[in-house]
């Protein structure tokens, strides 16, 4: 397990003019005597050490930067409850990116049906990086920034359709009811969108 680099002594933990400088050493106290237990949790969590230093940094900021005024005996709730929303969203994104790269990739081959919706068929990969080497990481985010890229040069329609059903995870109805339309116009507009992505990235050589 790699060495977590004292993350705290990278954070500016400086407090508000007013306050004295007794809470901000009980700030940075608290940042260096928590940090390796956070990065431990993180890890049994995510089962991926960059990406559990990640949110370990990543929760002693938000704590750092919107909590710092806050009584020393406060700040260990504040930082596992921010620490357990770090995590989540660090899994969210993980789904995300599993869906749409099983979604992208399983539209190969297939016909253009106006009326058909993938995610009610396809079976999504285990989002974990257990296993994964860094470069293999690297590259999922590269293709998924070029995901997102062609996400938002989608038609309204279709990127909205798009984002309710495969982020926001509404079902049919919910993203008819949300767009005013019909749960045939979402599907159609779901699978135009996930066409127009999986020919974009074919264009670009990238496959799934």
């Amino acid at each position: 397990m790699p060495p977590v680099c004292r993350l705290w002594h990278t954070i500016r933990t400086d407090p508000p003019k007013d306050r004295a400088l007794a809470s901000r050493e009980e700030l940075s106290a608290f940042l260096a005597a928590v940090e390796r237990r956070a990065f431990k949790q993180a890890v049994f969590a995510l089962r991926n050490d960059e990406s559990a230093l990640d949110a370990v940094q990543d929760a002693m900021m938000k704590l750092a930067e919107k909590y710092a005024d806050r009584p020393a005996d406060e700040l260990p709730l504040l930082f596992q409850r921010i620490l357990q929303n770090v995590i989540r969203d660090a899994f969210r994104r993980r789904k995300v990116r599993s869906t749409w790269t099983t979604l992208l990739s399983a539209l190969t081959g297939q016909d253009d049906e106006d009326d058909y919706d993938p995610l009610e068929t396809m079976v999504v990969d285990d989002p974990s990086e257990l296993g994964r080497t860094p470069e293999q990481n690297l590259e999922q985010s590269e293709v998924m920034a070029l995901i997102e890229r062609e996400i938002s040069r989608l038609p309204t329609r279709q990127r909205e359709a798009f984002l309710m059903r495969y982020w926001e995870e509404l079902d049919i109805a919910e993203t008819a009811s949300v767009m005013g339309c019909s749960e045939g116009s979402v599907k159609t507009h779901c699978s135009r969108a996930t066409h127009a992505l999986a020919a974009a990235l074919k264009l670009r050589g990238i496959k799934l």
